[in-house]
């Protein structure tokens, strides 16, 4: 098999990685040229999976034309607020009968759309599906056994990528709940904040414990407003994912919240690192859609106030312990 990768982040290298365990070809697209010659050369990706060795299997192209020539697979793993623009340069050459795989979790903010939504207007009714899951992509790229869930409304393309996908330390499930799934996987990057925000102010195991498990209820009732499936949030898209993000010492999401939460400022943590947060931006579309859907989401709306309302963290932990009372629902 063939298979194109758009996007030289820690993802797509540690997709590329595991992947060459199966002596599949495998192309990756840089948007810049002069980083993909580095990749190429020093085998390693510095900026965003360092310590990992690239196998001589995966090769690195800032020639769109060129990584997208004659594969069976284009996994798409940009920044969600990139993808637009990447897919109006994919669509410039011919797209084929092949699968295309989207590996982003977020959502396009201007628009509130979810990426397969992106996908389709830029590409048409192309064979797609979504991947998301408890996936560190250092562990990933390490071979630490993981698991995953691929969503289709074809049934036929989630079996394929499956198929392609799956390694003996990489399982992959499907399913045919593909809003459920991308909305689990962005949301998840809001509560990974919160809980981060809990560690910075140096809280234990308590707060996380409740602050991951109420995410997860106001999660669940926006994914289910908009047509999700409940289980599809407990799933792996949704708690496994949650878990792992809110958890993990590699989860940029926590770590952006544990610096806000020992009293820096945005601005100041976000031109510390060349990597996207998808959380960030999560925030302020989660909010949108909530108001849209008259959905009350608390703790995002809390997360959403330290980070761009300037609100201190200890406030914000205030204002949901006080909030009125009610049961658990």
């Amino acid at each position: 098999m063939k298979i194109a990768i758009i996007g030289d982040g820690g993802w797509g290298t540690a997709l590329a990685i595991m992947l060459s365990t199966k002596k599949y070809r495998i192309s990756v697209w840089s948007v810049d040229p002069g980083y993909a010659a580095v990749l190429n050369a020093k085998r390693e990706n510095l900026k965003f999976l360092p310590g990992v060795a690239i196998p001589p299997g995966v090769d690195f192209s800032g020639d769109l034309e060129q990584v997208l020539r004659d594969k069976d697979m284009v996994i798409l793993a940009v920044p969600s607020m990139y993808m637009r623009d990447v897919l109006k340069k994919i669509k410039q050459y011919p797209l084929g009968n092949r699968n295309f795989l989207s590996v982003t979790k977020g959502f396009e903010c201007a628009t509130t759309q979810r990426m397969s939504e992106v996908i389709r207007e830029e590409l048409g009714m192309v064979r797609l599906a979504v991947l998301s899951g408890p996936n560190i992509a250092f562990e990933v790229a390490r071979g630490v056994p993981s698991a995953a869930v691929c969503a289709s409304h074809n049934v036929s393309v989630a079996a394929a990528v499956q198929e392609a996908l799956m390694t003996p330390v990489f399982r992959v499930y499907t399913s045919s709940d593909v809003l459920g799934v991308e909305l689990a996987g962005s949301l998840k990057n809001i509560i990974a904040i919160g809980c981060g925000i809990s560690d910075g102010l140096g809280f234990g195991t308590n707060t996380k414990a409740a602050l991951l498990t109420r995410g997860l209820a106001e999660i669940s009732r926006l994914g289910v407003s908009l047509g999700g499936r409940y289980k599809t949030f407990s799933g792996l898209s949704g708690m496994g994912d949650l878990v792992t993000t809110c958890l993990s010492s590699k989860s940029r999401n926590r770590w952006l919240g544990e610096e806000l939460g020992k009293g820096k400022k945005m601005r100041q943590i976000l031109a510390s690192t060349e990597m996207v947060i998808e959380g960030v931006s999560a925030a302020k579309t989660a909010l949108k859609i909530a108001k849209r859907q008259d959905v009350v989401m608390p703790i995002t709306q809390e997360v959403y106030r330290v980070m761009f309302r300037n609100k201190s963290p200890v406030a914000a932990l205030r204002s949901l312990m006080l909030r009125e009372k009610k049961k658990e629902i």
